[in-house]
């Protein structure tokens, strides 16, 4: 069974889960769901959904509601300091030269069997607040919300950055590892490292930074906006597919 991210009904398999994405969630689709379902569909006008005044009124609504929920996670005098967690002038370690894997080049998907642990978590919004206001993510490493407008660069960090930073990295299109630093493995810091100094544009960057939680729910936390790996051994194809499927494809400036 394929359960639906947008409303909880169920589906057979794939395809009923497509179709149903297509006939009753074509305004609110991300860029991975809207290309799953274009390729399903196979680009065909007659399978688009007609864009009228009730369409448009929904999405806005949806829209409306989203920003005051973001808003409400700014904090103001109940927010939590949980994104005040490491520092803004966190710096990456040198870039190095990269080989194997960690150099190749991207598919234009990730392979489904490495990425069938994924999960994706609802948008929680896209908000911008000052530098150094308080975010309440309700649930950390975050992979969207609430944000500040300071981006990270590409790089491996051993003191991890904003997390309000970070999350509008997510938002540009990166990949962000959270490993614990009491944990990762030699080859996983210099794999880290490789993806790292390959992968630095501005809408497709690889950040890998220390998880801040003192009881991470794995040894790497992969991240991109909305959706989640975790592994507990550190495997680089693994990580390589999930670039593949995620990296550039941020809601702010898909650029694959």
């Amino acid at each position: 069974m394929v359960d639906c991210e947008y409303c909880g009904e169920s589906f057979d398999g794939d395809d009923a889960y497509l179709d149903h994405l297509a006939d009753a969630h074509d305004g609110e689709l991300g860029a991975i769901d809207r290309r799953r379902v274009e390729e399903h569909t196979g680009g065909e006008e007659g399978n688009a959904l007609p864009v009228g005044p009730i369409v448009i009124g929904v999405v806005v609504v949806l829209a409306i509601g989203l920003t005051v929920y973001a808003t409400q996670l700014s904090g103001g005098d109940g927010g939590s300091n949980a994104d005040l967690v490491g520092t803004a002038g966190a710096q990456p370690l040198s870039a190095v030269e990269a080989s194997g894997v960690e150099a190749s080049s991207l598919d234009d998907t990730g392979d489904s069997d490495r990425l069938a642990g994924v999960k994706q978590f609802p948008d929680r919004g896209t908000t911008h607040v000052e530098e150094g206001s308080a975010i309440d993510y309700q649930r950390v490493p975050p992979l969207s919300g609430t944000h500040y407008a300071s981006t990270v660069d590409a790089g491996f960090y051993e003191a991890t950055p904003l997390l309000g930073s970070l999350v509008h990295t997510l938002e540009h299109g990166a990949v962000i590892v959270y490993y614990d630093p009491d944990s990762i493995s030699p080859e996983a810091r210099e794999s880290l490292r490789e993806f790292s100094s390959t992968h630095t544009g501005t809408w497709r960057s690889v950040i890998a930074v220390p998880n801040p939680n003192d009881d991470p729910r794995a040894t790497y936390v992969v991240t991109a906006w909305r959706h989640e790996l975790t592994m507990d051994s550190y495997d680089a194809e693994t990580v390589h597919a999930f670039l593949s499927e995620y990296l550039g494809r941020g809601p702010e400036n898909p650029v694959r």
